[in-house]
């Protein structure tokens, strides 16, 4: 990942994560040839999500968000899926950081409810 747009967002929504729940663990995940270092995932009983980077994004990938609400409306790609849902965040986006952090909230809820 170069030191641009993209490791400053996806270093604060990081924070943004690790601070709304101190007990998530991150751990990379899925380590490939193509993709070496994994995906950086966090967990607390059970994946809350996973955060990747691409050219144009970088992706928060809830892996039970078709479950949860969201009133700030946060997620705004993978609508459709049947379980997930995510956060593409480009260049310039701004993350309203309460609605993020509650929406972290809310995950851990329901992996500790499953």
């Amino acid at each position: 990942m170069s030191d641009d747009w993209r490791t400053a967002t996806a270093q604060r929504a990081r924070e943004l994560i690790l601070q709304a729940d101190p007990e998530i663990e991150e751990e990379a995940k899925w380590r490939k040839p193509t993709n070496p270092d994994g995906v950086p995932t966090f967990s607390r009983d059970g994946i809350v999500c996973t955060l990747e980077t691409y050219k144009d994004k970088v992706k928060l990938t809830f892996a039970q968000g078709a479950s949860l609400d969201d009133p700030a409306g946060i997620f705004n790609a993978s609508l459709d899926a049947g379980t997930r849902r995510a956060v593409d965040l480009h260049e310039g986006d701004e993350l309203d950081a309460e609605a993020f952090q509650a929406l972290v909230r809310v995950a851990v809820a329901r992996n500790q409810a499953s």
